[in-house]
């Protein structure tokens, strides 16, 4: 995808081709998601339920979830290489399968099908045993090595789910079954630009080494609107980390974290949440620290999202003080502050929203 700027990464993959010596080549790039100026203070967002004014941030920029029908014409003007800017997963395998099979637009049962097949493919190697594998319970031979997986298509939109032999990873029932389930949340209902997908019904049977076919998807009448992601201006995000090692460890991380705290609060009169984790005990899963005080090696982590420059720089400046003025033993210390981009969501009548094509020739 060349998400922000379709026709500048076109533009690029031309000179590409031109560098390998390539010629007869054709580049398509879909635009249209650029919907910036339909998005007003008073459009509502969803999570968190408000106004884009009401947010009091600034809009860095605003993108609808383009459909398969946005490619199609990419792929009738025999394009090599399609390049969009912001499209839904799934439509990006879908567009080519409906071109193919020349399905309709309102070919609901098919384009469910298809949208399953594409949902399967989106993530790559997480339907070919990444993000899957957990030692002693589910076990990936030659994860290393993982191989993308392939779809082998039917004109109805059923599907074999396979890979590449001699790579890496496996496809089984239950590696389809898990990436048929990633991100849904209602089987029933999988809303995408292109069809309400309908995955309640769907078979799922192995049918040889690495190869699993998929059957009985279907679909109705796609959404009115199209979702819309808004960019905001999120200021900034320091992070800052120490580690402490040996006999009081977690006591010594803990002491360290209550000083940050601390003091970006009551010195620096930042008066915003701080973070802080001991990576490895309660980073994720907040647990008592005194629970596990036998542990002999602990790295503290310091976050601060903050609108002010200076309120970031102060959060690094104190853990790095750590390394002196805190607990003993601190070492290896890091920092960084990065800008921050907040997205919201917001839905658009889809009759407001048009995509254009370009074709650019090697």
């Amino acid at each position: 995808m060349g998400v922000a700027n379709p026709d500048a990464a076109a533009q690029l993959t031309v000179r590409i081709a031109q560098e390998l010596g390539l010629s007869g080549l054709r580049i398509a790039a879909v635009t249209g998601d650029d919907v910036r100026t339909l998005i007003h203070d008073e459009s509502p967002l969803h999570e968190p339920s408000c106004t884009v004014a009401e947010t009091g941030r600034s809009i860095l920029g605003a993108n609808a979830y383009l459909g398969a029908d946005a490619i199609i014409p990419a792929l009738e003007d025999d394009a090599h290489v399609v390049i969009t800017g912001r499209v839904a997963d799934p439509s990006l395998f879908l567009a080519p399968i409906m071109h193919h099979f020349n399905w309709t637009t309102d070919d609901w049962t098919r384009l469910g099908a298809g949208t399953l097949v594409g949902h399967l493919m989106e993530c790559a190697a997480q339907v070919t045993g990444g993000y899957f594998a957990d030692p002693g319970f589910k076990s990936v031979p030659n994860l290393a090595y993982v191989g993308f997986p392939l779809a082998e298509v039917s004109s109805n939109g059923d599907a074999v789910i396979t890979k590449l032999p001699g790579t890496g990873g496996l496809v089984s029932t239950q590696t389809v079954k898990e990436q048929m389930l990633y991100e849904v949340h209602d089987p029933s209902a999988y809303l995408t630009p292109d069809v309400k997908a309908d995955f309640s019904s769907v078979e799922i049977s192995d049918v040889g080494n690495d190869r699993v076919r998929v059957s009985n998807a279907g679909g109705t009448t796609r959404p009115n609107d199209l979702k819309v992601t808004v960019a905001f201006d999120g200021g900034y995000l320091a992070e800052a980390e120490v580690s402490y090692a040996g006999p009081g460890a977690v006591q010594r991380a803990t002491l360290a974290g209550d000083i940050v705290r601390d003091r970006i609060r009551n010195v620096h009169g930042v008066h915003l949440p701080c973070r802080t984790d001991l990576v490895g005990l309660n980073a994720i899963h907040e647990l008592e620290a005194s629970r596990d005080s036998d542990i002999r090696d602990v790295r503290l982590r310091a976050v601060l999202r903050c609108n002010d420059r200076k309120a970031a720089e102060a959060l690094l400046w104190e853990v790095e003080a750590l390394l002196c003025c805190g607990p003993a033993g601190g070492g290896g210390y890091r920092g960084q502050i990065d800008p921050s981009v907040l997205t919201y969501s917001t839905f658009l009548d889809r009759k407001h929203v048009s995509s254009e094509t370009e074709i650019l020739t090697v």
